[in-house]
């Protein structure tokens, strides 16, 4: 059990990549605090994890510091923190107005800083411990229309360095995650929106987004939780500053070269 005796915050816990991490974590002996907006969710994990539910926003420092006592009463402190809260960001930069780009900015980058800021000296207090923040793909590479969602998870990664650098020495190890195309709630409306386009069914819209990836489909929830939680882990204790690709080899991709490719097959 690789969290025996621990206990982690986890943000956007309530569905997809968060939900299958706090699942993850419990399940390996561990202990969770759930923190999300959405209190139906977020408290139907609690019970199946016997976890705490902190219905709040991980970019307010207050809802946080919930989450923080929740975890001192539920086992005495906080060793991990995994940063799963994230939305929408999409637009081109001439389409997106300041107030578009400020929200869309908070739900993805400034609930990663303020939680970890957060967290930072509770975790150091226990000695040391492990931050991991789930960026994207999105991070390496731009798609269309998602100038604020590229942005903030590409800002994410430079998050994730700052802090390995800083608080390494007191035993804090932190770490990114960038997935892929995973199937999410997220996701959902893109899959909808090929379909539509292209007359396809669900299957056929999964199909041709997944063309130019090696595995040629997404991921489920739970094999990027499986990242998140090796990281979490002492399993990864030299790994820090680093960033995890886990995208099906989407990255890995010479675009310049598919259309060749696809002649091959």
């Amino acid at each position: 059990m690789r969290f025996e005796g621990k206990v982690a915050i986890v943000t956007g816990a309530g569905t997809g990549i968060g939900a299958a991490t706090a699942r993850g974590y419990a399940a390996d002996g561990g202990k969770v605090v759930l923190l999300g907006p959405e209190p139906e969710p977020l408290e139907e994990v609690a019970r199946e994890t016997g976890g705490v539910a902190v219905v709040g926003d991980a970019a307010e420092a207050a809802d946080v510091q919930r989450a923080i006592a929740a975890a001192r009463e539920l086992g005495g402190g906080v060793d991990t923190l995994i940063g799963c809260a994230g939305g929408e960001g999409f637009g081109k930069l001439l389409e997106v107005d300041q107030d578009t780009f400020e929200r869309h900015m908070r739900l993805n980058l400034t609930t990663a800083v303020v939680s970890t800021r957060e967290t930072l000296p509770a975790i150091i207090e226990r000695g040391g411990g492990s931050v991991v923040l789930v960026s994207s793909v999105a991070g390496l590479t731009a798609a269309g229309a998602l100038v604020t969602y590229t942005t903030a998870k590409t800002a994410l990664l430079g998050l994730v360095r700052s802090v390995a650098v800083d608080y390494g020495p007191q035993g804090v190890r932190a770490n990114a995650v960038l997935p892929g195309g995973t199937r999410t709630r997220m996701l959902q409306p893109a899959i909808d929106e090929v379909g539509r386009a292209f007359g396809l069914d669900e299957e056929g819209a999964v199909r041709r987004m997944n063309v130019g990836t090696p595995l040629q489909r997404f991921a489920d929830p739970s094999e990027i939780a499986a990242v998140n939680l090796f990281l979490a882990s002492d399993d990864a204790s030299f790994v820090t500053g680093a960033s995890i690709v886990a995208d099906g080899g989407q990255s890995a991709v010479n675009v310049g070269m598919l259309a060749l490719d696809m002649t091959r097959e």
